[in-house]
C-alpha cells in the first residue's frame, strides 16, 4: 500500500527543522499529512499546517518526492512531496500533534521517520 502525503521543511533562523510526533506514535517527521480525496498536494499542504500547528504558509517550493518505509503503518510505503516551506504564525501543537520539536538537521537527537532520516535530510544536505 503506498500512502501519499505532503510535508513541510520550515526552519528557523538558526537553521533548525520543526518537526513533530503524532499522538500514539514514537518517531518526529515533518509536519504535513494526507490529502483529503480529491485535494491537490499544494491545497493540503496549508490546511495540514493550520491544523496541526496553527500556521499559515506564505509560500511553498518543492523540494522533492520521496518515497519510504512508512513510520507507523507496517508494510505500507509513504510517498512524501517535501515542500521548503515559509509561514507565518507561532506554531503551537493542535489536531494529532502529541510533541513538536526543533532539530538539528545535521545531528538529530531525536528518533526519526525513515522518509525523514534517509531521504529528506540528505535531500536538504544536498541543495546548500
Amino acid at each position: 500500500m503506498i500512502i501519499e502525503v505532503v510535508g513541510a521543511v520550515i526552519r528557523d533562523e538558526a537553521g533548525r527543522l520543526l518537526t513533530v510526533r503524532k499522538a500514539g506514535t514514537s518517531r518526529f517527521m515533518l509536519p504535513g499529512g494526507k490529502p483529503e480525496p480529491g485535494e491537490a498536494l499544494e491545497a493540503a499542504l496549508p490546511r495540514e499546517l493550520e491544523e496541526e500547528l496553527g500556521l499559515q504558509l506564505a509560500r511553498a517550493e518543492l523540494l522533492g518526492r520521496f518515497e519510504a518505509p512508512a513510520a507507523n503503518e507496517p508494510g505500507a510505503i509513504v510517498r512524501s512531496s517535501a515542500f521548503l516551506a515559509a509561514v507565518e504564525g507561532e506554531p503551537r501543537c493542535g489536531a494529532e500533534i502529541a510533541e513538536m520539536r526543533w532539530i538539528d538537521p545535521a545531528a538529530p537527537a531525536v528518533s526519526l521517520a525513515p522518509l525523514l532520516a534517509d531521504h529528506i535530510l540528505p535531500a536538504l544536505q544536498a541543495s546548500k
